[in-house]
């Protein structure tokens, strides 16, 4: 914002002035002027120079085309109703164009919103279809994915029973390999054991055969030395018959 001020033509820019008279917005649309313009008006038909910012501001508010209208009343060639009748009619289409410029401006300005605001709905309507589209194909994977584990738990039980039913199958018929199996070592453990005493008792009689013959050496030995100790005692005897006979 800037202020509209009166000044000496030598003294700095922001330095002292003689009197202030509006200030100037320009970063409105359209930018905002606040000016008295009789005061501007007295001075400008003083003598003050305005610059060309000034100038502009000025002219923008009618301050330039009410000096031009005074100085024609000053000089005759129009009357002050004149000047006042032409300076009104100004300021009316002036006026009327401010206000159809700031018509045009609003309506942009609502046609803009509108458009804003029907851009942004339809993003949120994109949004919230896209997020309802995500949570239904979640819904229905889980769905999906419950009914897959249902029908797996359901089958689970079929397979296992089909499962258990072969191996029972299997089982059967293995057993009586395995029953046959085991008969067939049993048999044979039982042949052995029937053989075995049978052996035994061969092993017995073979013993005593070998003991037989063993007992039958002692006592032809046993037999011999008793005809051994025997023999002398005959031939002793014998001696002493034949002794006494002679």
């Amino acid at each position: 914002m800037y202020d509209i001020v009166v000044a000496d033509a030598r003294a700095p820019r922001d330095g002292r002035f003689i009197e202030k008279l509006g200030n100037y917005n320009p970063n409105t649309n359209p930018a905002t002027i606040k000016l008295d313009t009789d005061r501007a008006l007295y001075w400008v038909m003083t003598g003050a120079q305005p610059t060309e910012t000034a100038r502009s501001i000025l002219s923008r508010k009618g301050v330039m085309l009410r000096k031009h209208l005074q100085v024609g009343v000053n000089k005759g060639a129009i009357t002050q109703e004149e000047a006042d009748k032409r300076f009104a009619a100004w300021l009316k289409d002036k006026e009327a164009r401010e206000q159809a410029q700031l018509d045009k401006l609003a309506k942009e300005q609502a046609e803009a919103d509108k458009a804003r605001l029907a851009a942004e709905s339809k993003v949120n309507e994109a949004r919230a279809a896209e997020i309802l589209k995500k949570q239904s194909e979640m819904l229905a994977a889980e769905k999906a994915a419950e009914e897959a584990a249902a029908s797996e738990e359901a089958e689970a039980p079929a397979d296992d029973a089909a499962a258990e039913a072969p191996a029972e199958e299997s089982v059967a018929e293995e057993a009586p390999a395995i029953e046959a199996k085991e008969k067939a070592p049993a048999a044979e453990a039982e042949e052995p054991a029937a053989e075995t005493p049978a052996a035994e008792a061969e092993a017995p009689a073979a013993e005593a055969k070998e003991e037989a013959p063993a007992a039958e050496a002692e006592e032809a030995a046993e037999a011999k030395e008793e005809a051994k100790e025997e023999t002398p005692a005959e031939e002793e005897s014998t001696k002493e018959e034949e002794k006494k006979a002679e």
